[in-house]
């Protein structure tokens, strides 16, 4: 069974690893960047634990326009408490636990805290064979992102609440 519960800075490098598992070195965050949303928007950085191991994790800051820009992954903000639209930085599954669902139940339970304050929407983006599996949550294509992180080409998807 799996618990979600917020990140904690203890976490950090249990979940530096499944970040760098998941995501070339281009595309994970560094510790630093870690450890900065667990300390400034931890009420937006859940984790995945199975038998008290963490195995997931997703997080992002609140941000005031549906799509993500690349100064979000270097510079965090406190979120507001209402209103805005909760971006998705990342969202990363341990491997040795992938396709049992996991990505999804941290996604939803993202989506219900967005609902619960008030949010306008989810954004993130992501790497083409990806659209369908966003889509199912939800999450409409709004085409490819002006993001350049990675040196890779991303979409960006919503999931309107409003």
């Amino acid at each position: 069974m799996i618990k979600i519960r917020n990140g904690k800075v203890e976490d950090l490098e249990e979940l530096f690893i499944i970040e760098n598992n998941c995501f070339p070195p281009s595309e994970a965050a560094s510790r630093e960047a870690m450890k900065q949303r667990l300390e400034i928007i931890n009420d937006s950085f859940f984790v995945a634990l199975e038998n008290n191991k963490l195995v997931g994790l997703v997080n992002g800051p609140v941000i005031n326009v549906p799509f993500i820009s690349d100064d979000l992954f270097d510079e965090i903000i406190e979120n507001p408490k209402t209103g805005g639209y909760q971006s998705i930085l990342g969202l990363a599954v341990d491997p040795s636990v992938q396709r049992r669902g996991i990505a999804g139940q941290l996604l939803r339970h993202l989506e219900q805290e967005a609902i619960k304050a008030g949010r306008d929407g989810l954004s993130l983006t992501c790497k083409e064979k990806l659209i369908p599996y966003y889509e199912s949550f939800g999450y409409k294509n709004e085409g490819v992102s002006e993001s350049v992180h990675g040196g890779v080409t991303w979409y960006n998807m919503v999931n309107y609440l409003k």
